[in-house]
């Protein structure tokens, strides 16, 4: 049971209905986000160009959004994500390494190793270090960096969101961990 009620259709403003009716499926993060009815519809879209329009590639914008949830104890993101992430290629043993938290584990190339360092220092420290975007710029361009942190950004709300109000995970498979200290 969430901590305060998912969003009542009947009180949404037009345009926000509308969106969350549109959603193919009514997910409890969109349920309880439609709450926010002035921002609901910007926020869908602008998730829906991370997930559809960024040069970085499907399979690495997954993998940020794995590290994002497994960093912050984002159980709902994490779980929701895990079919998303095999659908576009994504490996199981990515998949394990991030649930454990091995960013460097030998699952990932030294591009995706490179990319993780830098999600991991945007979430704990705000600034990642110069020489950590050193290494990224050896295998992304800047378009892709700026995409890189853009989608942290965007998924470390959406953990604080799930987590906060407590919405109930929509996945079968719910992994069980904490954030990062």
């Amino acid at each position: 049971m969430p901590l305060i009620p998912y969003a009542d259709p009947e009180k949404m403003p037009e345009d926000a209905r509308t969106m969350l009716e549109r959603l193919p499926r009514p997910l409890n993060v969109f349920r309880m986000w439609a709450n926010a009815g002035s921002s609901f519809v910007a926020g869908i879209r602008h998730g829906n160009a991370i997930l559809s329009k960024q040069k970085l590639s499907a399979l690495r914008r997954e993998l940020i959004i794995l590290a994002v949830g497994r960093i912050e104890g984002g159980i709902y993101e994490f779980a929701q994500h895990i079919p998303i992430a095999l659908a576009v290629g994504c490996r199981d043993d990515q998949i394990a390494a991030l649930e454990t938290a091995r960013f460097t584990d030998k699952a990932f190339d030294e591009a995706e190793k490179a990319m993780l360092r830098l999600v991991r220092e945007v979430v704990l420290d705000v600034k990642a270090r110069a020489e950590t975007v050193e290494a990224a710029k050896a295998f992304f361009d800047a378009q892709e960096i700026v995409e890189i942190i853009w989608t942290t950004g965007f998924y470390m709300t959406i953990a604080r969101l799930t987590e906060t109000t407590g919405i109930e995970v929509d996945a079968v498979r719910v992994p069980s961990f904490e954030k990062l200290r």
